[in-house]
């Protein structure tokens, strides 16, 4: 089950600043002039240490946070001009599940589609129970509240409900960093997985380094508010999990955390 056939999304941005005050009342410059090119239809991470700007940029991108000079556009369309519109193509995941602890997890996903005003009918149903059954949710589990599932277990119904709307983009942030190695793996799988079939432009957030690599097809380094180097990532598709033990891995790995560790000393 696949979105209609729309051109996928190629994500610009051009000089984004984003200042937010501090305490002592002067601003803060969080991200500075960036300049950065999503590819249509590509997996690009946003790698960098704590406060480098990766989520702020991922909500300018979103359009939750105004920069106060540059732009966001997304296929030549400003978002600053046509952002209601470019909104309807992006679903984000969160780092925290936030799914309604009143509601099942059947009506968490389908929670987007209400939204929209897309409501209950046979077809919004069927993504619904199309996308619970990719992240590899139970029947049974589809009427749980959220204090009946693991961590595991609430993002993949987090992931289900981004995806019901069959997004063009979908902007991720760290949103496996509270699990454990093994889990996080496997829905790294999961991730790669749901990119190919739905043919979307993804973005993702990661400190992770081994994470960066495995789900990536371009790294952007972020340092100081800025993208201090842009590193395609080139293994064979599809990526499996042995590619982790690699030699080919490893050396990437050792490369990007170089180029890391000079970015931010």
């Amino acid at each position: 089950m696949t979105a209609e056939s729309v051109p996928n999304p190629t994500i610009h941005c051009s000089g984004v600043t984003v200042q937010f005050p501090t305490q002592a009342g002067s601003p803060q410059t969080v991200l500075d002039r960036l300049d950065l090119t999503i590819p249509t239809g590509s997996v690009t991470t946003l790698l960098g240490p704590s406060g480098c700007g990766k989520s702020t940029l991922l909500r300018v991108i979103a359009g939750l946070i105004q920069p106060i000079a540059g732009e966001v556009s997304i296929d030549q369309r400003s978002l600053r001009t046509d952002g209601k519109k470019l909104r309807e193509m992006m679903s984000f995941v969160f780092q925290e599940s936030a799914l309604l602890p009143w509601r099942t997890v059947l009506q968490n996903v389908m929670l987007p589609a209400e939204l929209r005003c897309m409501g209950r009918n046979k077809a919004t149903l069927e993504q619904a129970y199309h996308w619970l059954e990719i992240v590899g949710l139970s029947k049974s589990d589809w009427t749980k509240r959220p204090n009946q599932l693991s961590g595991g277990m609430k993002m993949r119904a987090s992931i289900a409900r981004a995806m019901t709307t069959l997004p063009k983009i979908l902007l991720m942030d760290e949103p496996f960093a509270a699990l454990d190695d093994v889990l996080r793996s496997k829905l790294n799988d999961l991730m790669l997985k749901i990119a190919e079939e739905q043919q979307c432009t993804v973005v993702f957030v990661t400190h992770n380094i081994s994470e960066a690599i495995y789900i990536s097809d371009t790294i952007a380094v972020m340092s100081e508010g800025k993208i201090a180097r842009k590193l395609p990532i080139h293994f064979d598709e599809p990526r499996l999990p042995k590619l982790r033990s690699t030699e080919p891995f490893a050396r990437t790995y050792g490369n990007v955390s170089d180029i890391l560790f000079q970015a931010v000393s």
